[in-house]
């Protein structure tokens, strides 16, 4: 098939299923925000609390929408969003964003999660690109200040995983009881990155091109493992790995974005190191974390997927960087992975009965039960961001 098809192919998912969806059946237009939860069969669960980094990615996805598209009911998604995050979700006492808020928009969770913060970031600025809202541009940049004065670690680098609502120390930092005892994580410090690549495209001060030049430092010096092409997940201080697990998502998925963040250094050295570093986790995924028909397993081990549950976010952003990959070698087998990322996600992925995508899938390609189409992950950024970059990319007939 061209290549044309597909952009077709994914623009009319995008704009006839993913984008209509979460403003028909997400919005709470009742409580304001959105419902905690909606069930593959639309079921709606409002005992379920609403996280802010759910909010933050549907103020980025349709604010990324209105500015592809011009479409004003895109433009009043967003709105809708900025309302809920700027409001019940924002500490006015002690700055930055709750975990969790109820239906009627009181603190649940009130810790301070640098990865909610980030989130705020990339949704705020994103949306002051599409309005031109200068207080949206103010509270982005008031994160930055309160991240890095109360996150930053002056001795090691990076950024710590948690604080208290009035950001003080905490003893236990996790975003939750799956994960190891830790300071520090690659995704935390991943989409930080990418709040401040989007920030500096808004916003280009000199202390913040600093701190995001230093995060892709810290991946490319820590966090990236060069002898296997991995991320490390979880880490102390120090930068000692706590977890061998490898996630294939986040791997293909930091490839590009560290491809996003290095260009808005204007660092040739820079760019370069990143380039081959990016490469190679690319290649890793390619070789290691693929399934037969091309879809990306979920988690492994050295060189070895031990979990082959499929994602949507993990085919959505293996669809992307394995397009970016294609893009800075010119090598087919990474085009042909990310059409077959494509061809999987459209015969799997997409509910053709309730709309928008099912987000887990087993091996076989059925969804699992009692999984949900919204929730506190479940959210339209990463396969709406994936179709945008794609459209952006791919080449118009």
């Amino acid at each position: 098939m061209e290549i044309t098809e597909y952009r077709k192919r994914i623009e009319r998912d995008l704009r006839g299923n993913i984008l209509p969806f979460w403003m028909e059946h997400a919005l709470d237009r009742e409580n304001g925000g959105y419902y905690g939860a909606i069930s593959n069969e639309l079921a709606v669960d409002n005992s379920v609390p609403r996280s802010a980094v759910v909010a933050a990615r549907i103020l980025w996805t349709f604010s990324a929408a209105y500015r592809a598209f011009g479409d004003p009911a895109a433009l009043q998604a967003a709105r809708h969003a900025y309302a809920y995050l700027s409001g019940p979700l924002w500490d006015a006492t002690y700055g930055g964003v709750y975990w969790t808020v109820d239906r009627q928009g009181r603190a649940v969770n009130d810790r301070k999660h640098i990865y909610a913060q980030a989130f705020a970031i990339y949704g705020l600025s994103e949306y002051f690109r599409a309005t031109g809202e200068a207080h949206a541009l103010q509270l982005a940049q008031e994160l930055f200040g309160i991240i890095e004065t109360y996150s930053y670690d002056a001795v090691f680098g990076g950024n710590i995983e948690c604080l208290s609502r009035s950001w003080s120390p905490l003893e236990d930092m996790r975003l939750s009881d799956k994960e190891p005892p830790t300071r520090k994580s690659m995704n935390t410090l991943l989409h930080l990155m990418e709040a401040y690549t989007n920030l500096l495209r808004v916003w280009p001060a000199p202390d913040l091109r600093q701190k995001q030049a230093g995060l892709v430092q810290v991946f490319l010096d820590h966090i990236i493992d060069p002898h296997t092409g991995h991320f490390g997940l979880f880490f102390d201080d120090t930068w000692q790995s706590l977890l061998s697990t490898i996630s294939y998502g986040h791997d293909i998925e930091g490839a590009w974005l560290l491809q996003e963040a290095a260009l808005q250094q204007n660092d040739a050295q820079l760019t370069a190191r990143v380039r081959a570093a990016a490469l190679g986790m690319a290649e890793a995924v390619y070789a290691e974390g693929r399934d037969a028909d091309g879809s990306v397993f979920y988690e492994g081990g050295p060189r070895t997927a031990h979990n082959t549950q499929k994602h949507w976010w993990a085919q959505a952003e293996g669809m992307v960087g394995f397009y970016v990959a294609y893009q800075l070698t010119g090598r087919a087998s990474f085009a042909a992975a990310a059409l077959q990322c494509w061809d999987v996600i459209e015969n799997q992925f997409i509910d053709p009965v309730h709309g928008d995508w099912f987000k887990v899938l087993d091996r076989a390609g059925t969804p699992l039960p009692g999984q949900l189409k919204v929730g506190p992950w479940e959210c339209p950024y990463h396969h709406a961001r994936a179709c945008l970059e794609m459209l952006h990319r791919l080449p118009i007939g």
